[in-house]
């Protein structure tokens, strides 16, 4: 013959509505990731932009290419990093979408590499935002990991 017993719900009912809360407030949770990974990758990318310098000297960027100075009066380099800014996150599909901008106009040139201006070489391009971009996306699913747990704690205490 089974016995019976008193079973208090209350705590059950409590985690229950906890849930459905973090359910509705889960795209706060997700553009703020998403803001996350976009200033990680805006901090890897301008670190990695190089700086030019117009003292005359040759000089070693941050990549490693060694570029010949050029002498000019009152220039001062670093528009290109100091260009670089995120754009509006927006939502595609499933997915979302964040974009990291350089206006300058000879920012993918540095990027990619051109042509030198005689035609009759080639300039490497530094590749700083396409590596940066690369580690973030080695790094992403740590990174969204950690901010997932924390945020799961906090919300269901």
């Amino acid at each position: 013959m089974a016995r019976s017993g008193k079973v208090n719900f209350r705590e059950l009912v409590a985690f229950r509505d906890k849930l459905e809360e973090l359910a509705d407030n889960q795209e706060e949770f997700i553009e703020s990731c998403a803001k996350e990974i976009a200033a990680r990758l805006l901090a890897k990318v301008v670190k990695r932009t190089p700086v030019g310098d117009y003292s005359g000297n040759s000089y070693r960027c941050a990549s490693g290419h060694v570029h010949k100075g050029h002498k000019v009066e009152g220039k001062v380099g670093g528009t290109l990093r100091r260009g670089w800014t995120v754009g509006e996150i927006t939502k595609v599909g499933d997915a979302y979408q964040v974009e990291v901008i350089n206006p300058i106009e000879y920012a993918t040139y540095v990027e990619y590499g051109h042509r030198t201006s005689n035609h009759k070489g080639w300039v490497n391009g530094h590749f700083m935002l396409t590596i940066s971009e690369q580690e973030i996306q080695r790094d992403a699913p740590a990174i969204l990991e950690k901010k997932l747990q924390k945020y799961l704690q906090a919300s269901l205490k």
